[in-house]
């Protein structure tokens, strides 16, 4: 028995690996690439250049690797990479990049994109990550692994959302948020650290407290950011999940979420 349903759209140059289920009246364009077991539901829209790995599911009314809307994009060949075991539910739109940035918009692996979030032009989102429902980011924003961002969450384009942090319902994020940091509003504002997130994924007691005293250092004394990082060499140098929130401070280039 076929696994591509006889009412699907495929194009000749389109490459589908074994084991790739396609459903009824959904397109697969030119230039797309699909690995091994992935399921394409009904009625999605695959445009290439994409390439998507190994074991995803992508689920009706979906739109992957269509022409971003940025005003800049004149047609230049851009791409869209999706990594292995991810999960993109309903109506989630999803642009390739644009040759003014990295050309290519990325998601890594074992993420969970939930029903009518948008992933904008030239982002890059690592791995285990979860973007709930109707989260939007905009161009150039970058996602680091395990980060969490609640339904209705916006990024403002160019931002960085730290490894393991947090975003609350509805929160307008337009700066970077560190690593490890729970933010809420809008505008956004630092509220914590993501704890119950470290526990669930085996983050000894000993890095927490680490971590909850470094916070407390960056939002709690008074001090600019610069004073706080230099307060930060010592623990970082005893944690690393210390220096992974003091190099995220570090890194940042539209300042940080306080």
């Amino acid at each position: 028995m076929s696994l591509i349903d006889p009412r699907a759209i495929i194009d000749p140059s389109a490459v589908l690996a074994a084991g790739v289920e396609v459903g009824p009246w959904s397109i697969v364009g030119a230039g797309v690439e699909i690995g091994e077991g992935t399921v394409i539901g009904p009625h999605v829209i695959l445009k290439g250049p994409t390439r998507i790995g190994k074991h995803n599911r992508i689920y009706q009314f979906s739109s992957v690797g269509e022409d971003t809307p940025d005003m800049k994009y004149k047609g230049e060949e851009t791409r869209l990479v999706i990594g292995d075991h991810n999960i993109i539910r309903e109506g989630v739109t999803i642009h390739r990049g644009t040759v003014q940035d990295r050309a290519e918009t990325t998601l890594g692996d074992h993420n969970l994109v939930m029903a009518y979030a948008h992933i904008g032009h030239d982002s890059v989102i690592g791995n285990h990550c979860i973007l709930v429902n109707n989260t939007a980011l905009a161009g150039h924003v970058h996602v680091d692994d395990w980060a969490i961002l609640s339904g209705f969450t916006l990024v403002h384009q160019y931002c960085h959302i730290g490894a393991h942090s947090f975003s609350g319902m509805g929160t307008a994020i337009g700066k970077d948020v560190p690593a490890f940091v729970t933010v809420f509003g809008n505008p956004a504002e630092a509220r914590s650290m993501n704890f119950e997130g470290m526990r669930r994924r085996g983050f000894s007691e000993d890095a927490i407290h680490a971590l909850r005293r470094a916070y407390k250092t960056v939002y709690r004394q008074g001090l600019t950011v610069e004073q706080a990082l230099t307060e930060l060499t010592e623990p970082a140098t005893l944690f690393p999940e210390v220096a992974v929130f003091r190099d995220s401070i570090q890194a940042s280039t539209r300042g940080i979420t306080r």
